[in-house]
């Protein structure tokens, strides 16, 4: 029977799979931190106060793949070459979701609608973090290789995704609200769709390693259409919603330590 947590287990399993897994991961996450690194040194002069909160959430991003990369090296596995049909991050950029890296790559400063855009698109891209280590903690959160570390970036990822609540309301009750709605509906139909794209080039890489049958590949590949249509019809109104969370500063003060791996 195909299920979450015994397609996981097959990844985990495998040396193969496990290496191309992590290092997917741990490209993701260091691609996140450099992407907020560079937008904490060029928020603009008005928005100041928003830099501690933008350079801990990017030394977050930056641990997590110094985690995915401990991982590697515990089971004596180097990273290995991520193929750029499942590289998540850059191909939100190209769909316009994230602000573009040749305008991250100047000196120049951003404006207040950029800072706006980055955190509407955060929202919607930490939504699909959330969820996706929700869906990890309750299947391996107690697992003996990679639950410590699964438990860690889970508690990190609810902190980024309040953090983007919080500031998101308080931009819309000084008087963007108009562009955070329109940006966060644009952003979310396109990541959906990314999402899927990633989701079939992975379990595709996945399938030939593992060597799986077509017709257990093909099952999933129906589950993420599946999936994505459940979110084109409606789905993807849960991450456009905003509430303001419990905990308030959510990255305040330092990033905690990496657990031991």
């Amino acid at each position: 029977m195909l299920s979450a947590r015994s397609i996981f287990q097959e990844i985990i399993d495998s040396d193969d799979t496990y290496q191309l897994f992590c290092s997917i991961a741990a490209s993701g996450e260091n691609q996140g931190g450099w992407e907020n690194a560079r937008i904490a040194a060029l928020v603009p002069e008005s928005m100041r106060d928003l830099v501690p909160r933008i350079t801990r959430h990017g030394a977050d991003e930056d641990k997590h793949g110094r985690i995915f990369n401990a991982l590697l090296k515990k089971r004596q596995l180097d990273p290995v070459p991520v193929p750029p049909e499942t590289d998540y991050t850059m191909l939100l950029e190209k769909r316009g979701i994230g602000l573009a890296h040749d305008k991250l790559r100047r000196d120049e400063r951003l404006t207040e609608e950029d800072i706006v855009v980055y955190l509407a698109h955060s929202r919607v891209t930490e939504q699909r973090a959330v969820d996706q280590m929700v869906m990890l903690v309750r299947y391996f959160g107690d697992h003996p290789e990679v639950g410590n570390a699964i438990r860690m970036i889970s508690a990190d990822e609810d902190n980024h995704l309040a953090y983007c609540h919080e500031e998101l309301l308080r931009l819309a009750a000084a008087g963007h609200g108009r562009t955070i709605q329109r940006v966060l509906r644009e952003s979310s139909l396109n990541e959906i769709a990314v999402y899927r794209d990633v989701s079939l080039a992975v379990m595709g890489h996945m399938g030939r390693l593992l060597r799986w049958p077509k017709a257990k590949s093909a099952a999933l590949a129906a589950g993420i259409h599946g999936m994505y249509a459940y979110e084109r019809l409606g789905g993807w109104r849960r991450m456009v919603s905003l509430t303001m969370p419990e905990r308030r500063g959510a990255l305040d003060g330092p990033p905690a330590p990496a657990p031991a791996v």
